[in-house]
């Protein structure tokens, strides 16, 4: 058994996606699967696992909740997402959109927490502030009292955080990968493909 402490997991699916035509994003598909489904796979260890956006389809035992006001942008969800976490410790918070998260990456966050949080760095140096795991909370603290559409980012400078660069895999996308675009959709498929078609057959 892991000697890591229980975690909860927060998945944010909400947002209208203005640059895929207002397509449901975490419903789409990339390699076979919803990427909704790709991020729950990867948090497959946490309870509860809890989904943040409109009604739309989820595997059983998920709670699906919504943020106040909806479309409040990601503060308001996260802060959703943490209410009904219940009194788990330790928390990962991710996006919806990331087709090649796996749960490798979700335990090396998890073996580095220390502080309030750890958050995936880039191959650029750039924090990816929906693929982190917390103390919940520190979270908590942070959200108390924020206004709809307030920056994230701002959010949660204030906490100590680690950073953690994910080795890389030629055969895969990085975890970070996010389909905010037709083009970015696109390639995101082409190589969910070319990783299937490259599988020994049985």
């Amino acid at each position: 058994m892991s000697s890591l402490p229980p975690f909860a997991a927060v998945v944010l699916a909400g947002g209208r996606a203005p640059r895929l035509g207002g397509l449901p994003k975490p419903q789409l598909d990339v390699g076979g699967q919803s990427m909704l489904t790709a991020v729950l796979t990867a948090v497959d260890g946490a309870a509860p696992r809890v989904v943040v956006g409109p009604s739309q389809p989820v595997p059983a035992g998920v709670r699906l909740v919504r943020e106040q006001p909806p479309g409040g942008g990601p503060v308001p969800a996260l802060a959703a997402g943490l209410a009904a976490v219940g009194d788990a410790e330790v928390v990962a918070v991710l996006a919806a959109d990331l087709p090649f998260v796996t749960a490798a990456v979700v335990t090396a966050l998890r073996e580095r927490l220390t502080g309030d949080g750890v958050l995936v760095v880039d191959d650029t140096g750039r924090d990816q502030l929906l693929l982190g795991v917390w103390r919940t909370a520190a979270l908590r603290a942070a959200t108390t009292g924020a206004r709809p559409h307030a920056p994230l980012r701002g959010l949660l400078a204030p906490l100590a955080v680690r950073r953690y660069r994910p080795v890389g895999s030629p055969d895969r996308p990085p975890p970070w990968t996010d389909c905010d675009t037709p083009a970015e959709l696109a390639r995101a498929r082409a190589a969910a493909v070319g990783r299937l078609g490259d599988r020994p057959r049985g």
